[in-house]
Parts: C-alpha cells; structure tokens; sequence
C-alpha cells in the first residue's frame, strides 16, 4: 500500500503530480491511500512511501477532465482522491470515459463538481462584508462557512467586483484578503473571531424587510444553512412567511378585486404643498431626512442601488459640498466621498484649509447609477429627470443646514443646485446668487482623477484647490460680518 500524502485539502497540483508518477506506473487504485498533511507533520516526506521514478513514456488526459479534478477537488467528500484517482487510471483505456454520464464514477465527479460551482454562486450572491473602520482607515470584513473548500476560488471574483477597498472574507477553512493589489490566504478562523454587529447591518435588514419580494418563498435558491451568514438573519424567516400570506388566499383575491394604480413616489410626505412644505422643512433633522430617504422611490435607480447614500455633516455647517452621486465604493459603505474622489477631495480641503469635519457632504443624487461592465459596475451620468426627482431632498438639506455658501461639485451638481445646465468653466470662481442661497462652482475630483496626463492632472487640481480657497474666504468674510 502506498500513502500519498499531500499538502492540504486543495492541493491540486500535489494530487496531479503524484496520480501522474502513479499512472505511469501501472500503480492500481486499490493500492493507494490518499491522506492530507497534518498541521504537526514538518513535510509530507516523512509519511510518504517514496513514489516510483516515471519511466520514458507518456499520458496525457483531456482540458475536460483536468477542468473537472480541479472543482471537484474542492468538495468535502473524502472520498474526492481517489475516485479522481480511479477515474484517471480509468481514462488510460476508455479516452470517452467523461461522456459516459451513466457510468458511477462519471456521474459522483460531476455532481462534486456541480456542488462546488453551486457553493461559488451562493457565496457570490449571499456573502455581506461589514464596515470596520471610518473613511481612509475603513476596511470591509465578511464571515462566510461554505459547504466545501471554495474560497481561494471563489475571492478573484470579490477583487474584481470591489477593487477599490480592502477586505477579508473570513471562514473556517481558510481566509482570503484584499489590499487593492493582490489576494493573500491565511488559516481560518473561529466565528468568535469575526467583528460583531455593526451599524451596516440594520441596513441590509431595512433593505430587506422594506420589499416585497415572491421570491424569497424559492428557499432553496438559498438553503437555510446560508440565513447564518448574512445580517437579514433574524428577519428571513417572517419575511418568507409574509411573501407567502401576500401571494394566496383572500389576499390575492383582494388585490385582484381592488386594482390600485402604482406610485412611482409612494411617500405621503411628499405630497404636502405650500406652507405645509414649510412647516415640514422648519421641523427636518437630517437624521429624520436620512431615516426618509432610505425608502425614496421617486425614480428608478433606487431598484439596483445597494442603499441610499444620504448626507452627513454637523447641522451647524457653514458650508455644504455638493457633489454629483455616490459611487462603488460609497454605494456599499452607505457614505459619501469615502473612494477615491472622496481621499482627493480631502486632500484638496486641507490645502485649502478647510476642516472637513465642519462640512456638510452630500450629493445630488442619492443613488448609485452604473452599468454592470462583466465584474465591474461602470458610473453612469444621472438624467435630468433623476437630477430633479432627487432635488427635493437636496432642498430639504439646504433647508435644515441653512449654510453661508454651497459648493457645487460638477455639472450634476450645479444643474441640481441652481436648477439649470450650468456650464462649470464660464461660472467656477464666482459667486453666484440663487434665491438667497451663495453658490460657488468648480469641478468634481473624480474629473481629475480621469485626466490622463500628469501635468494637467497637477495644474487642474490646484485650480481646484484655489477653488476651495475662495471658499475659504467667503466663509471667514460671513463669519467677520456676523
């Protein structure tokens, strides 16, 4: 009997290297047993029968079937090694063996194999990373117990999908890290060691609990061995058994029997007019008016938005920066000027010397509008009617900051603030005077992100930054006054 003792439990390249010196060798499946390194072995030499040197000859397998050892390698089955093992000696004789779907060891590899890829679907779809850390210190952890050992498979599509924030995905078997250059595996860990509830998971449960959804009654979309992995937890089980009191019985017949035409703006706030627009705003607190806007449906982009990325700032500010929309990044934190443009943008604001603390940070449209490009969500310029359907909420901030001057950050910013196509060029550097309110223009820093020549990129940003200290100076010329 052979022992065949390879690295770990997905070591691939250690099973194919080994079952190749066996093949070649006439070794027969029954001759071998396959185990995996234990944490206390120094190497796999000192419990390993020493494999025979391969002769002067040649065996070559399929794309097809090194594709299949490879997800199926990944199951839990302990079983995996040697019916792997057993399917290759196989294919030395039988070249078609992989189309003979009926034959037993066939149809086990195939259904490993498809449970790993169902694994990796599942984890694309249901992981939910946590917020640790504030802005530049942020870093986004998740906690996942997958069926079988997919991780190192699963995380290039998790780098691919959020390349501009740290992370780790957390799990039993092995962990899986982010830095924005390259994925580094480390040893599991005990649930006990993941950061408990934060503020982000009243998010997703408000997220969750504020639709209604028929599809959550296909349970085994997602297996209730998954509910413990995601924020919604506590909530999943009434929310299946409310999706399905709304699609039976009397409920559907009600419906049925009383049409109602469908809202795009289902908010009764909203439809007071006049002084009662006015008593309202006199009485908002931005903690009421984000609490609000979570459940804003005035336009579309709400449906593929992860949340509403409402402002924040002191309520005393002085001075209100508004910017254009969330993007990736502030789209999954539920902040803005958190990604890129947001570090230049703070950058940009002490140069200028301008406390960022004291602003009031917001943006004209409250979600995130984008085009999925593959693994990657694309920004997409919001319309006029997206601008204006979001304009009310910027007008409810002004209304509840009352600053001394708004600064608009790019084109959607300035058409939101001052109602009309503003050219950002012809306008930036001067005041302007809209309905009481002192408005300055300038460009948005993801502008100077996207310039392509270093030079430029230089000369644009300080032309930015002498912008804010305009700025500066209509702040410390109102404060003189007062």
């Amino acid at each position: 009997m052979r022992i065949i003792v390879l690295d770990n439990d997905t070591d691939f390249e250690g099973w194919r290297k080994a079952a190749r010196r066996l093949a070649l060798n006439d070794v027969k499946p029954a001759e071998i047993m396959w185990t995996v390194r234990s944490d206390d072995e120094l190497s796999s030499a000192s419990c390993v029968n020493e494999l025979p040197d391969t002769p002067q000859a040649r065996f070559n397998v399929s794309a097809k079937f090194v594709e299949l050892a490879k997800a199926a390698i990944l199951h839990r089955s302990d079983e995996r090694f040697a019916l792997l093992y057993r399917l290759l000696w196989r294919l030395r004789s039988h070249h078609d063996l992989l189309s003979a779907t009926d034959d037993p060891d066939v149809a086990e590899v195939h259904a490993m194999a498809r449970a790993v890829y169902v694994d990796i679907d599942r984890m694309h779809a249901h992981l939910r990373f946590r917020e640790i850390g504030r802005e530049r210190t942020a870093h986004y952890v998740a906690w996942f117990e997958p069926e079988h050992r997919i991780v190192e498979l699963a995380a290039p599509f998790f780098a691919g999908r959020f390349a501009d924030m740290p992370w780790s995905i957390l799990t039993p078997d092995v962990c899986a890290h982010w830095d924005g250059h390259a994925i580094s595996i480390t040893p599991g860990v005990a649930k006990s060691e993941v950061p408990t509830e934060d503020r982000l998971e009243e998010v997703w449960r408000r997220h969750d609990n504020g639709r209604f959804n028929p599809a959550r009654l296909k349970v085994m979309e997602m297996p209730q061995a998954y509910w413990r992995n995601l924020p919604e937890d506590s909530i999943i089980k009434p929310l299946i058994e409310d999706a399905m009191r709304m699609t039976s019985g009397p409920f559907i017949a009600r419906k049925a029997a009383e049409p109602q035409k469908r809202q795009d703006t289902p908010m009764p706030r909203k439809q007071a007019q006049g002084k009662q627009v006015q008593d309202r705003q006199a009485h908002d607190t931005i903690a009421a008016l984000r609490d609000e806007a979570a459940d804003c449906r005035a336009c579309p982009l709400w449906k593929d938005a992860t949340q509403t990325v409402f402002g924040e700032g002191p309520q005393s500010a002085t001075l209100m920066l508004v910017g254009e929309q969330p993007g990736d990044k502030e789209d999954l934190a539920g902040h803005p000027f958190v990604g890129p443009a947001g570090q230049m943008l703070d950058r940009a604001l002490q140069e200028a010397g301008i406390d960022r603390r004291k602003v009031y940070v917001t943006n004209a449209v409250k979600h995130f509008k984008f085009v999925p490009r593959g693994k990657i969500r694309l920004h997409q310029k919001p319309s006029t009617p997206e601008i204006r359907a979001c304009r009310q909420w910027y007008e409810r901030e002004l209304a509840t900051i009352k600053p001394d001057l708004v600064m608009a950050l790019g084109a959607t910013a300035a058409q939101s603030v001052l109602g009309k196509i503003t050219p950002i060029n012809k306008n930036r550097g001067h005041l302007i005077d809209h309905d009481g309110t002192k408005v300055l223009v300038t460009v948005h820093p993801s502008y100077l992100l996207r310039l392509p020549d270093e030079k430029a990129k230089a000369l644009e940003y300080q032309r930015f930054v002498d912008d804010l200290k305009i700025a500066a100076h209509q702040l410390r010329r109102s404060a003189d006054a007062a």
